[in-house]
Parts: C-alpha cells; structure tokens; sequence
C-alpha cells in the first residue's frame, strides 16, 4: 500500500514541500532514499522505537520510504514524526478519518514516543499556508511560532499517539490562535535599557540619532570605559519600531537558526547582535557543512555590534564588504548555493591606539612613534569607506556621573527619528529597494543632497584644509542629507500626517549648517589623524 505525506525542508529562509511516500509490499526490508543525511537516515530507529512504545509494531513487510523532490537534500529529524504516521498508514494499522495529505506534519520523536522541538517552522507555516494545506502539526514547543501565520489551523502535539488518535478521529485537536497584530503592536516598544540612564556624550547621542535616522553606519573611538558599549545596547530603543513583514522576515531567519526559544512568537524588537571578535568567517556570515545563517543575517533589520573593531581578524571584516553595500549574502559552495538577507546597521567601537589613550585629556599615551596610525590601518580603506560617521569620544566627566538632572529618554529620540524616516519614505516613494539616505546612489545624492552655495564652499574649504579623502565626499552629503531632515521634522508647523508637509521637507535644501555637522562626522579622514603624537616625538 502507498501512503502520501507532506513535510518541509527549509533552504536559506524558506520552505520547499517535501513529500513524503511510504510503500509497504510483501518482503522483510525497509529503505530511506531522497538525498537523506544521518540524521534523517537514522529515523529507522527512532521510529522503530517510537511505534513499540506507543502500542504499534513495525510491519514485517518491504518498506520504502521515499522523500521527494529526490535532489534537494534532507537535514536534520524533523521528517520522524511525518515517517511513522506513513508507515502506520501504509501498513494498515491505523485508518485515517482525517485525510493525511492535507495536513503538513513535522516532528522529532523520541525513543518513547514523544514529540520533540525542530528548527524552521515559521517559514514551513509559511509555505503551508501557501500550498493551500488545511492545518499544520508540529511539536507542541514550536506551535506559538508556527501560529502566527494566519489562515492555517496549526495544531501543537506532544506525542505519536496523540497524532494518531487525531487521525483516527478518537480525539480533537484545537488548533492554536493567536492575535498576531495585536500582540506585535502592544509589545513593540518594551525595552529593557534607555538612553536617559547615559550620563553626559551628548554629542555621541546626537550622532546615534543621526545614524538612525539615516540608516548609517557608525564607528565609535574612544578611550576605555567612555561608554561605548553601553550606547551601543541602547541603540536598538531609538531605532524605529518593527513592521509587521520586518518581523516576519527576521523571526524567519532566527527560526531556522534554531535561536528561539521554546513558545517564542514573532519577533517584536529590533536584533541586537554582538559577536566576539575571534569569531570566524563562516559564523559571520553564513554556510557550514549544514548551512546556517551568519551572525550579519541573524543581524538582518537590527543592529550588528562589533566591540574591538581592529581586533577582528583582516578576513572576518573584509568579508563584510559586499554585505553592507548589497544587503544580503550569497554563500556558494561546492553542493549549494544559499542567499541570506543581512540588511543590518553596523555599529563599531574602537580604542584609538593599543594602549587606549591617544587624544585622551588626562592620561599620556605609552605606544611607540606610528603605533597609531598602524593600529587604524588594521581597517581596510574599502570597509572604512562604508562606515558613515566616525566619532571620537571622550572619558564622562566626574560632574556629569553623578549629576542628577534627567537625561532626554529613548522614545523623544525615537520620535525624531521616526518623522526623518517618514520624510524619507516620501522622497524615495518612486526608488526600488532604497528606503533610507544611506541607501542612495551618486545619482540620487545629486538630486537630493546637492548642498547650496554656502554649504559646498565650507565643504570644500574643509575637505582641502584638513586633507579629507576623495572617499569622504559622498559620505559626508548623505549623513549632511539625514540631519537636514531631522531639522525640518523639528521645525514649528511640521505635519508628519499631511502630505503636503512630509513632500515640501523631502525637497528641502541642505544648508550649511547641515554640511558643518556632517563635517564633524569624518574624523578619521583627516590625514592628520594618528600622526601628531609620532610628530612631537
């Protein structure tokens, strides 16, 4: 007899159905083929175990299984569950009142027959929906993930039996429901830090509004223990709130990371990843014998936080170059080629010499003549490129630790921040996949940002007294672009809700009090930075 089941395989973020056969004929041998791996191929045994200790036997007959398509390969014990109701089936121990294949059905089992977590079911709830299936049973640890999708009966179990009574009609599943808009809206904006708990750095502040606000990448220099780190954590509270289809996409990839937790539902805060700085290539961004998502994709419509900048090997960080132009990641290997989105805001932070206390006003730097300008050339031009606003911080003074006047909070910034997305959103309205200023080309900085005449007199004075590179200039007319938005926003009168107002701020000039902020963004392109100390010597 030939029974029919339906799973999934997940390849990069997505699902592909998977179906599969189970043929049960006279004979005494049981076979797994499809391009299974070990731990798909050593189901045999878990189900062996898992029908005897639920009360079936496996049939003494020729046993095929067959997981189709044959040449998308198979990871991973998720298909046990899907297996052992096709051979109950096939082998006519059980007689299904509710038809197997309109159900897709993944699960571990174990040796007693329960029903354990796997990896991916929010894309599989996805694709499951989009076939047209009628319901979803998954273990009982991922039906919250699964249940967001709406218009799909997901149904949560915890053991064989329990699927197959369901099956058999001698028991009812309720399937899971849950309010996804409403539960995402309410959740959206609980933070466990603020900004008001950030003593002083009102400049630093000011430039991780305009980063926001612009979708700019940022890189903080500064001595030890300045608050670097602890800035850096807070950045997600000012970002702006999470879309619905945002959310999807990044629960997406951490739910085929295997990175949420047990009941977890859609992701409602913006990620916030910071891998340590011996990480290697591979985990950064992506592949593996199994591929995986990299930490840059887990990273996707949040934050990437790399403490230590320099001290990242040369490869990890040359890896990243294609990413943060292109917003995603091709891992192509021998057997596969995998794409990852990795859409996320680079946030570094650095000491400014390996001693830590070059330009520092209270301490003396001890590192060799050219140490520090070695230690930043451990950059490569091409990736410093890519990094907007460059900040120098100094050590908090005493006063300001323990002054007791209220700090502006997260949400005042995450107000300002959002209008400036919202005109933003006007201005690129037309514009495919460019949703922010970070975002535009040379074509579109010369439509929007060209500065007035003011503004490209000061900007050439500048770049040519402190002998800024080439590179700069484009950088330097985007970040100038963001704050003149945040300066319309804060205007008297500005109406994010009329249309008129939010086109009227899209088409401002940049002025040149807007390119003098900008300016103060670059200090690493002076080509005098690094090089006083080596000079006094």
């Amino acid at each position: 007899m030939l029974i029919k089941t339906y799973g999934a395989a997940v390849q990069g973020i997505d699902a592909l159905i998977v179906t599969i056969e189970v043929a049960a004929e006279k004979g005494v041998s049981f076979a797994l083929v499809g391009m299974a791996d070990t731990a798909v191929r050593e189901s045999h045994e878990r189900v062996v175990s898992a029908l005897t200790q639920s009360g079936y036997s496996w049939p003494r007959r020729r046993t095929v299984v067959n997981l189709s398509p044959a040449d998308v390969r198979k990871e991973g014990a998720a298909y046990d569950l899907p297996i052992a109701l096709g051979i109950l089936a096939a082998s006519e121990q059980i007689k299904c009142i509710h038809p197997l294949e309109s159900y897709m059905i993944m699960g571990e089992l174990s040796l007693d027959g329960s029903v354990l977590p796997i990896r991916g079911v929010l894309p599989m709830a996805i694709k499951a929906r989009e076939m047209g299936f009628k319901g979803m049973i998954v273990p009982r640890a991922n039906v919250s993930e699964g249940a967001v999708v709406n218009n799909l009966d997901v149904y949560g179990v915890g053991s064989l039996g329990e699927v197959v009574e369901f099956f058999t009609g001698k028991r009812e599943l309720e399937p899971t429901v849950i309010n996804t808009r409403a539960e995402f809206a309410s959740a959206a904006t609980h933070f466990d830090c603020d900004f008001s708990e950030v003593k002083g750095q009102e400049s630093v502040k000011r430039a991780f509004e305009v980063a926001c606000a612009g979708g700019h990448n940022l890189l903080m220099v500064g001595p030890p223990g300045a608050g670097k780190s602890m800035m850096a954590k807070r950045l997600p509270t000012i970002l702006p709130p999470l879309t619905l289809s945002e959310a999807l996409e990044t629960t997406k990839i951490h739910s085929v990371a295997g990175r949420l937790k047990s009941g977890a539902r859609l992701m409602t805060a913006r990620p916030y990843r910071a891998p340590h700085h011996t990480i290697s290539p591979v985990a950064l961004v992506g592949g593996g014998s199994n591929p995986m998502p990299g930490e840059i994709s887990l990273a996707h419509n949040g934050v990437l936080f790399m403490d230590e900048f320099p001290e990242f090997s040369r490869q990890v960080l040359e890896v990243m170059r294609q990413p943060l132009e292109d917003c995603h990641i091709t891992v192509a290997r021998a057997k596969y080629s995998i794409d990852y989105p990795a859409g996320f805001m680079l946030v570094a932070s650095m000491n400014p010499c390996p001693c830590g206390y070059y330009n520092h006003p209270g301490k003396e730097c001890t590192c060799s003549p050219g140490a520090v300008q070695k230690y930043l050339n451990r950059i490569s031009g091409p990736l410093l490129d890519r990094i907007d606003l460059q900040v120098e911080i100094q050590p908090v003074s005493f006063d300001s630790l323990v002054s007791k006047a209220p700090a502006e909070g997260s949400e005042a910034i995450r107000q300002r921040v959002m209008k400036a997305r919202r005109i933003q959103a006007r201005r690129f309205a037309q514009e495919r996949h460019i949703h922010c200023n970070a975002q535009m080309n040379h074509r579109l900085l010369t439509l929007h940002a060209s500065p007035d005449r003011e503004g490209m007199q000061l900007l050439r004075d500048t770049m040519t007294r402190l002998d800024m590179s080439a590179r700069a200039y484009d950088r330097i007319l985007k970040v100038a672009r963001t704050i003149a938005d945040l300066d319309y926003a804060s205007r008297p009168g500005f109406d994010e809700t009329d249309e008129a107002t939010l086109t009227a701020a899209a088409g401002a000039p940049v002025l040149s009090d807007h390119i003098y902020e900008a300016l103060a963004y670059r200090n690493l392109d002076r080509a005098s930075w690094g090089k006083s100390f080596a000079q006094e010597i």
